[in-house]
């Protein structure tokens, strides 16, 4: 559905969502705020996050809207905390230097998501620099963004640079993100169908303020289930006042993509749970043979869907990911189309 409306400059149609289809959360915002900057195309949603247990937007959504209207110049009205409806009237994409503060464990990563592509766009190389929470269960890691989503971006011709300056668990926060980013207005299609040979496989245990047998603990479980010696068992202690926190990456680097599985420490959860969390993620995407893992298959659908065609396969197809599809399809001419066969799920993108 779409009403139009005038802004400054001239006519423009108001893309018209709702924030309770699909899979309900923060991500329908995103998207949108990212493809609003990008194709200069306003929006209004309802019902944001709708399907969450606290409605509206918290803290880490509304510093995403206050940046992606910094940074194109748009009209937001008054919007605060726990908002469920917005509209956003984009300007021009203007690079520079910014800083964003959470003030919270929220996720510099989602907001540093949401901003990423549409940089790419701006008149000048950008920095952003953003503090909250790094490392969280509901979002990618600051890690993931360095060398999975990173490495899909570059492969499509952009030039950035993801810098973790200081580590954010929840609930405490206090990360800091730097994020350097090169103006980048034809990203190249990309096909992600195989992966390639293995290059290299790792874990990380990082700890702060928790016992390191901990780290120990979630280590030996990783090399009972991956065979793997110790040299790709790594311990990653951090001072104590980043802490309490505790996170568990597994990073797989292939000929053609890199992806990182993860699992977090919480009070009262056993260090081999959340070993075996992030070992059930892994052994999914292994048995499958896709080219990307779940997570990855969601993040890189925009960048592809920006150079009009593209296609990949996946080991799961979420509703967070079908959700995004939607989002995508309402802000620009393309088809999304999902194959599943079995265990493996490719995901085709063509110009409408």
């Amino acid at each position: 559905m779409t009403s139009v409306i005038k802004t400054k400059k001239k006519l423009k149609k108001m893309i018209e969502l709702n924030g309770a289809t699909g899979e309900g959360g923060g991500q329908v915002l995103r998207t949108a705020l990212t493809l609003s900057m990008i194709t200069g195309q306003p929006f209004r949603i309802i019902n944001i996050r709708a399907n969450r247990p606290k409605p509206g937007l918290m803290r880490q959504h509304l510093v995403a809207v206050q940046a992606a209207a910094a940074i194109c110049n748009a009209d937001i009205g008054s919007v605060t905390v726990g908002a469920q409806s917005l509209e956003f009237v984009p300007g021009k994409i203007k690079g520079g230097d910014y800083k964003f503060s959470i003030g919270t464990a929220g996720s510099c990563t989602l907001v540093l998501q949401t901003l990423l592509p549409a940089l790419l766009y701006a008149d000048e190389p950008s920095m952003i620099h953003i503090t909250g929470g790094t490392h969280n269960s509901m979002a990618p890691p600051a890690h993931f963004l360095q060398r999975a989503y990173g490495r899909v971006l570059a492969e499509m011709g952009a030039t950035l640079e993801i810098e973790l300056k200081r580590v954010g668990f929840y609930p405490a926060g206090g990360g800091e993100i730097v994020a350097h980013v090169s103006p980048c207005p034809r990203l190249k299609s990309l096909e992600l169908m195989t992966r390639g040979e293995r290059v290299s496989g790792y874990a990380e245990s990082f700890i702060a303020g928790v016992p390191l047998d901990v780290a120990k603990r979630e280590l030996a479980c990783v090399k009972a289930a991956m065979g793997w010696d110790e040299s790709q068992l790594l311990i990653r202690g951090l001072p104590a006042e980043q802490g309490p926190g505790n996170a568990l990456l597994i990073t797989l680097e292939y000929q053609y993509v890199t992806d990182v599985f993860c699992a977090f420490g919480e009070k009262m959860v056993r260090a081999e749970d959340v070993a075996r969390k992030a070992i059930s993620q892994l052994r999914q995407y292994l048995t499958s043979g896709a080219a990307v893992g779940e997570h990855l298959a969601d993040q890189i659908m925009l960048p592809f869907a920006l150079t009009g065609r593209g296609r990949f396969t996946t080991n799961c197809m979420s509703k967070h990911a079908t959700t995004n599809a939607e989002v995508i399809e309402h802000f620009l001419p393309v088809v999304i189309s999902f194959e599943h066969d079995g265990m493996l799920s490719t995901c085709t993108i063509e110009t409408r």
